[in-house]
């Protein structure tokens, strides 16, 4: 028996439109690929992310196209006993054949196929193989009309999607472009093999006292029988090997090296090897990275409130997940590099984030996604790809989406860093906005499927059974949001709080009264940096739409309503103008940033110890984006973080330090209106995500936001037990003003100090901003320190929210939109700097 041999079939493609003819092909520009990327290699079209020009590309996606290649049959094809073509992603509609012959017809992207192609490949010679891809978006409409009787409808995109097991936000979304891919986006294999592994899993029990962990590593072998060896190592190190004649061994490791969140511990990875021997001889191997962890999501009755909590644990640590939402990083998926995802992931851990949220409306990651996540300690809550609408289910359907499950949960299920499967992304608050027929209290399946809600059978039945079957020590969650009476009830489960931006439109200081269990979206939108919109607009710093409203710029923002929003939070929020574009943009970032670091900060609050989880996550909706745009994201297309990304690393330190005005009204009796006692009062809390008590002092400060003169400076909490792991109230006093009135005008910080140093820090101002007479500073210093690794910032009088600047990308700050007061230094971190580099401010007030 002869080793497995695999030969990339990446050479010689060569693609063309359908309907031309064969002396249009063109070489590929690259491989996997899709056809806007090899159309692009070519100029054959406008680069979509410039300008408008995502408005001249759109006959591509109802147009089929064709991708060929020839490559030859190995010299020793004759002595193995079968050959698979392994395809592992065909986007979406393909019909692919060999020599002739029709070996596949693919309508799934999200699923890998194999087929064998023994009797099909040539002895000698070149093999001919032919993908014809279909246009997604007309074979969906097709298929919308087949289906009448189904309550077709969505939230972004169109109904064609919903019958398409393709990426959803190629239809376009709320922050995204309509881009109708396809194309050979994953690899393409020749393998020849009499046997092989197929499949290598390890099922994990990490002992409760974490003392131990038992693993039991599972094989599926294809072909004849034969021997297995079993390897466990770790950091190269061999730990233990054994050679059995099954297909599964259980290894004990006491004392073992456990898989930690960033900043809980190390993530270490033992890698599983299995290998297939025949008379002594190795025919086939595979192996895996997994790390030992003991994670669960607690869902148990409260201390002194309704509902349950909704938590992670992970090796017996209760985490507050602060964290993100992920949707895809471009909308040409094969052009995303190894480096790339790691570029990102790597950005959300420097960010203080603990969990990425994976969509449901793009794709289950490449490995490198989920390898960054294991490596850099960042848990991940999965969806499957279900978003914002009535998904239909007819039996062949169902039958797609159940192999779809089941492939990508293999695939998938060896990285400790993922924690949770969601069933889909908003589906049932659709049911709900539209009424669909769904009782919690029917528990027959069958029946689902002849109500105007037959989805549910997917996400109650068949997502759960694979789950349960493949991957049954991870948690599985209906869909996001999921628990209680409904989707919006904040006592069960996860919400989704977009009643800032959509819905009510609250003001972002309440948003303690918007609360969840566990809140895994809400947001608001900033513009990107500068250096992006620059990019996208086609003259750059020329182009005459280089403004805030310019019809180009509003084109590079998808949400509905956008102006008015935007316009709505900033004109609450804060004195602006339109020009210039670079303190407008400042202006949106700053409102983000405020927002944001609002939600974080009031949430984490209700993060009170055990028994007292009221609040344990909030993702923000999100992290990246597919393309330069305006949008929820935290850091634009390019990895520039906005300044949200930094107000929320600071809210996720390990300690920090909230506050809050609170203004109490005492009318003397129910009819006066004028005798009203009004007292405005500061409260201080203290957030502790470490696992160590500290013991720390509180000192609070203010200052006239209009003199810059110090009026108040006091020890207000001395030696004050902060317990690890959890958020404690420190004080409520009143806003330490000189004189009654004068609460309007007076800025309050407060620190934690702990051995004499300062630990954290935080400036609460009077709200809302634009009501106050900002003073422009005189003596407003940004200086590089010598060896040009850090900026020392200072000014004479209250500045909000100062914002380092410098033209050179290489440059990058470790904090960002400082709010500075009289007589403090705040030092910020860079690298990327020289002597030489220009480092600018910009802040509230300056234009």
């Amino acid at each position: 028996m002869e080793p497995r041999t695999v030969i990339p079939i990446d050479q010689n493609w060569t693609f063309k439109q359908a309907s031309h003819d064969d002396s249009t092909y063109l070489p590929v520009g690259q491989f996997p690929t899709n056809v806007h990327l090899d159309l692009l290699s070519h100029k054959k079209i406008p680069d979509p992310f410039i300008g408008k020009n995502e408005l001249d590309v759109q006959w591509i996606g109802e147009e089929a196209w064709v991708y060929r290649t020839t490559f030859p049959t190995p010299s020793d094809f004759g002595s193995a006993a079968k050959a698979v073509l392994a395809f592992d992603g065909l986007d979406t509609f393909a019909s692919v054949v060999l020599n002739g012959d029709t070996i596949l017809e693919s309508e799934n992207m999200f699923l890998p196929e194999r087929v064998d192609v023994t009797s099909v490949l040539k002895r000698d010679g070149e093999n001919e193989l032919v993908i014809t891809f279909d246009s997604a978006y007309l074979r969906g409409w097709k298929l919308v009309e087949k289906y009448p009787d189904h309550k077709w409808g969505c939230w972004n995109g169109d109904n064609s999607r919903l019958a398409v097991r393709k990426s959803q936000y190629h239809w376009g979304w709320d922050w995204g472009p309509a881009l109708l891919t396809c194309g050979p986006w994953r690899p393409i294999n020749l393998e020849l093999y009499e046997s092989r592994i197929s499949d290598l899993w390890c099922d994990i029990d990490v002992d409760e006292s974490l003392k131990t962990a038992t693993v039991k590593v599972n094989t599926t072998v294809e072909g004849k029988p034969a021997k297995i060896r079993f390897d466990v190592s770790l950091n190269d190190e061999s730990l233990a090997r054994q050679e059995v004649e099954g297909t599964d061994a259980t290894f004990t490791i006491n004392d073992p090296e456990l898989w930690y969140p960033v900043r809980y511990g190390k993530q270490p990875l033992y890698t599983i090897k299995a290998t297939l021997v025949h008379q002594g001889k190795d025919i086939d191997a595979i192996s895996k990275k997994i790390g030992l962890r003991r994670a669960r999501l607690v869902q148990r009755p409260l201390k002194e409130q309704p509902g349950t909590s909704f938590f992670f644990e992970i090796n017996n640590i209760p985490i507050f997940c602060g964290g993100s939402d992920w949707i895809p990083a471009d909308n040409f998926l094969p052009r995303i590099s190894r480096e790339k995802y790691y570029d990102w992931v790597k950005l959300v851990a420097d960010g203080n984030q603990f969990m990425i949220r994976v969509w449901g409306g793009g794709i289950y990651e490449e490995q490198a996604f989920y390898d960054a996540c294991d490596e850099f300690g960042i848990l991940v809550w999965q969806d499957f790809m279900f978003g914002c609408g009535n998904y239909p289910a007819w039996p062949e359907l169902l039958a797609s989406i159940k192999k779809e499950a089941e492939e990508n949960i293999k695939l998938l299920r060896h990285h400790p860093s993922i924690v949770i499967w969601a069933g889909n992304n908003e589906d049932y608050q659709y049911a709900e906005s539209e009424n669909l027929t769904w009782d919690q209290n029917d528990h027959n399946a069958e029946g689902w499927l002849k109500t105007d809600f037959p989805a549910r059978y997917i996400y109650e039945k068949i997502l759960p059974d694979a789950c349960k079957e493949l991957v049954p020590a991870t948690y599985y969650h209906p869909g996001s949001p999921w628990g209680g009476v409904d989707t919006h009830d904040p006592t069960v489960g996860d919400i989704h709080q977009w009643n800032v931006w959509h819905g009510t439109q609250e003001k972002y200081q309440n948003f303690d009264k918007l609360v969840g269990r566990f809140v895994s979206e809400f947001g608001m939108e900033a513009f990107p940096s500068v250096k992006t919109i620059d990019a996208f607009l086609p003259l750059g710093k020329d182009d005459p739409d280089r403004y805030p409203q310019s019809s180009t710029i509003d084109f590079h923002n998808k949400a509905d309503g956008h102006e008015r929003r935007i316009a709505l939070y900033l004109v609450e929020n804060m004195r602006y103008a339109p020009d210039p574009l670079e303190q407008f943009v400042y202006c949106t970032q700053l409102m983000q940033a405020e927002c944001l670091a609002s939600a974080y900060r009031l949430w984490k609050r209700q993060w009170k110890g055990p028994g007292r989880e009221y609040c344990a996550g909030a993702l923000v909706w999100q992290i990246n984006d597919c393309w330069p745009v305006t949008s929820w994201a935290i850091a634009d297309y390019y990895l520039r973080p906005k300044h949200a990304y930094f107000t929320v690393k600071r809210e996720m330190a390990p300690v920090s330090v909230g506050m809050t005005r609170r203004e109490h009204k005492t009318p003397r009796d129910k009819y006066t209106r004028v005798h009203i006692d009004t007292k405005i009062e500061i409260e201080i809390w203290g957030s502790n995500l470490t696992l160590e008590d500290l013991e720390v002092d509180c000192m609070v400060k203010g200052w006239d936001v209009e003199t810059g003169e110090e009026t108040y400076s006091e020890k207000v909490a001395d030696k004050l037990l902060l317990p690890k792991n959890q958020s404690t109230e420190v004080v409520a006093m009143d806003v330490p003003a000189p004189k009654k009135g004068d609460e309007g005008r007076t800025i309050v910080a407060s620190y934690l100090i702990r051995d004499g140093e300062q630990i954290a820090r935080y400036v609460n101002w009077p709200e809302p901003l634009k009501y106050l007479h900002l003073q422009k500073p005189k003596h407003l210093k940004a200086e590089l320190n010598e060896d040009a690794t850090a900026v020392a910032i200072s000014a004479e009088v209250p500045v909000k929210g100062v914002a380092l600047e410098c033209e050179d990308d290489d440059v990058k700050f470790a904090d960002n939109l400082v709010d500075i007061v009289p007589g403090e230094i705040v030092s910020i971190a860079v690298t990327g700097a020289k002597k030489s580099s220009k480092i600018t401010t910009r802040y509230l007030g300056m234009i």
